[in-house]
């Protein structure tokens, strides 16, 4: 069981690197003994570069591991983020990774789409957006550059393929909150 005391970042950040690296075809080695790994989790991986976004893959429920889940996301975010050309070796050196553990999802409820803007907590809620077949999610993270609730549901909506005044009495909302964990450093 996973408990308050134990170092998860200092556990699921090597593991995420060691995966990159070995997709890549340099072996690196992260210790996966830990019996919480073996626990379902769902994750995110981001990798940052420069300061910029380099990927962003992850599971919104929790099927698989932790540890499984953590090494899957963490190498497609580095070779099969379709937004990005997959990850070289030499890049991955000045690449930064966060891993983000997502708690369950939560269905909101909500008679408008004031109401659901009212509803969300910037800073703390992630959010799946869903109507019909398209479909989108942020990171809690992402309202540090989005701040205001009425920006992150506009962008959300593109992200999903739709006009960011999309509305429709059809559309779902969840939200989830995470722990996230970053690699020290100044890319």
């Amino acid at each position: 069981m996973i408990t308050d005391t134990v170092d998860l970042g200092g556990t699921l950040l090597p593991i995420a690197r060691a995966a990159i690296s070995v997709a890549l075809g340099r072996p690196l080695a992260a210790a996966e003994n830990a019996d919480w790994l073996q626990e379902s989790g769902a994750t995110f991986v981001t990798l940052i570069r420069h300061g910029q976004l380099r990927g962003c893959i992850g599971t919104l429920q929790a099927r698989r591991s932790l540890l499984a889940d953590v090494k899957a996301n963490a190498v497609a975010a580095a070779l099969h983020d379709p937004r990005f050309s997959p990850l070289t070796l030499t890049e991955l050196a000045d690449t930064l990774i966060e891993v983000s553990l997502l708690s369950a999802t939560q269905a909101m409820r909500f008679d408008s789409e004031a109401d659901a803007l009212a509803q969300l907590r910037p800073g703390l809620d992630g959010v799946v957006f869903e109507f019909e077949r398209y479909r989108s999610t942020f990171l809690p993270q992402v309202w540090e550059q989005l701040p205001t609730a009425l920006e992150f549901m506009a962008q959300l909506k593109r992200k999903a393929g739709l006009s960011a005044d999309f509305w429709d009495a059809g559309v779902r909302l969840q939200r989830y909150g995470v722990s996230k964990w970053k690699e020290a450093g100044g890319s």
